[in-house]
């Protein structure tokens, strides 16, 4: 019984609980930076590079099963083996994209939570008198 008493504390403790919901806000974010890639970002890319579309470029690693599909996806229905070199572009562009939106995120709310602490507060006329006294009393 202690076990699961022992677990309990540990699921319900603050880091789990935030962890999980900073995966869950992860997912989310995920998913919008997936459709900016795929919706806004790729569009853009393939009218600067002649309308190349990167997901569906792929090299024959076997031509047993023909050479002639029109896309990626239709290769892969047909069991044709292939190395599918534009859908890992896509991924890196993904992770490019989402490392900078993260950096940039992380960037900004450390521009919230760090403002810079007040220097010390200047000193009352009485501790500027007490100060001069100290150090006079030091001289001697």
């Amino acid at each position: 019984m202690s076990f699961i008493k022992e677990f309990k504390e540990f699921a319900m403790k603050g880091n789990v609980m935030d962890l999980a919901v900073g995966v869950i806000i992860g997912a989310a974010f995920g998913k919008i930076v997936t459709s900016l890639v795929d919706n806004i970002i790729m569009p853009l890319v393939g009218v600067v590079t002649g309308g190349v579309n990167f997901t569906d470029k792929f090299a024959y690693l076997d031509t047993s099963k023909g050479t002639n599909f029109p896309s990626l996806a239709a290769a892969k229905a047909a069991g044709a083996n292939v190395f599918a070199y534009g859908a890992f572009i896509q991924s890196v562009i993904d992770f490019l994209i989402i490392a900078f939106c993260i950096f940039l995120l992380v960037k900004f709310m450390n521009k919230l939570t760090n403002k810079q602490a007040p220097g010390p507060a200047e000193p009352t006329a009485q501790e500027k008198l007490l100060m001069e006294i100290r150090d006079e009393l030091k001289k001697r």
